[in-house]
């Protein structure tokens, strides 16, 4: 039985707390208490509870938070007893830009730790659906380890209609923003790839503040979406019909090389696999996998060697109380301010 120590967090959907194992004092914890409101909520719990109950029971992964245990307290709220992270998330160390410094190597490394948890819940029919630096957090021993699966849902029927409002904006892929209601794991994959350059950057990718600016940073930086580039995409709910004179061609290697060129050309070409706008011509998580980055030069760092910054249990409690699919508003003002697009207009 856990014991709570410490409130580290709490928001409109869970307070968190940093505890401890009654049997075991030494083994921290992070316990968190989702609200219950059954006044707003189908039997007085969100739907992204219910999911990161039920998806984390299901999924045991070396890079998945791991949940310990549930149990309802007096109040009737559900707490999850999570695996302490204490070195906060990958968002900390892409940010600090003067005090930690990586390189290919280490991009490797946690690049590859996310790829094997993502193609681990594909292997088991799920979508995480929210793939981002700040759900991306960090152990004592520097393994990335995925969390909140408050928007995860099984797809292993390929027939159900499925929400198109998902992932969070600076990382979801174009089919959702023009509509498509049948999807799969490609849609994590574009996640992950916009977090590979967003590693590369230090910063975020396509980072637009409302869905229409989103898109159109997609066609600036990787093509506008077209019948000749994506068969049968005008045929999604929410297609756009662009002017041909505002046409953008896909992007070639040269391009790609221009803005990402430190991770090599071989890397750049799994980036701009993953960033394929045809679904159906984006890679898999397990073409990903397989890609021959992973064994080409520099090799991965090991993650004893990893660079690590101290999060404490603060960060850790600020991320688990978020409901998920949220950008912090003063994060998205920034970056919005440091960006300047119009060159590749």
């Amino acid at each position: 039985m856990p014991i709570a120590d410490k409130k580290l967090g709490e928001g409109t959907y869970a307070v968190v707390y940093l505890g401890h194992l009654k049997a075991d004092p030494k083994r921290l914890v992070a316990i968190k208490k989702m609200k219950v409101n059954t006044a707003e909520w189908r039997d007085g719990l969100t739907m992204d509870a219910i999911r990161e109950v039920k998806y984390l029971q299901e999924l045991s992964h070396p890079n998945i938070i791991a949940l310990h245990a549930v149990f309802s307290s007096k109040n009737q709220n559900l707490n999850l007893v999570l695996e302490y992270l204490p070195l906060g998330d990958l968002e900390m160390l892409i940010k600090d830009v003067d005090g930690i410094r990586y390189g290919t190597a280490e991009v490797k490394a946690w690049m590859g730790m996310l790829g094997r948890a993502v193609w681990f819940c594909h292997e088991n029919f799920i979508l995480h659906r929210d793939i981002k630096p700040n759900n991306l957090f960090i152990a004592a021993d520097g393994e990335v380890k995925l969390a909140d699966f408050g928007l995860a849902r099984s797809f292993a029927d390929p027939y159900r209609i499925m929400s198109h409002q998902v992932i969070t904006r600076w990382y979801r892929p174009p089919e959702l923003l023009l509509g498509a209601r049948h999807y799969a794991g490609t849609v994590d994959v574009w996640s992950m790839g916009t977090v590979f350059a967003e590693l590369i950057l230090r910063r975020p990718f396509l980072a637009g503040q409302t869905d229409v600016e989103q898109l159109e940073l997609i066609c600036q930086w990787i093509g506008t979406p077209v019948e000749e580039n994506w068969p049968g995409v005008s045929k999604l709910a929410d297609y756009i019909r662009f002017d041909k004179g505002n046409i953008q061609p896909i992007r070639g290697k040269e391009f790609f090389l221009s803005t990402f060129g430190t991770a090599g050309p071989v890397g750049v070409d799994l980036l701009m696999s993953m960033l394929a706008l045809d679904p159906r011509k984006r890679s898999t998580s397990r073409q990903v996998l397989e890609h021959k980055w992973w064994t080409s030069e520099p090799r991965p760092t090991a993650k004893e060697h990893l660079p690590k910054k101290g999060g404490g249990p603060e960060k850790m409690g600020e991320d688990l109380k978020r409901k998920g699919g949220e950008i912090p508003a003063s994060r998205g003002d920034s970056v919005a301010r440091r960006l300047d697009f119009s060159a590749m207009r």
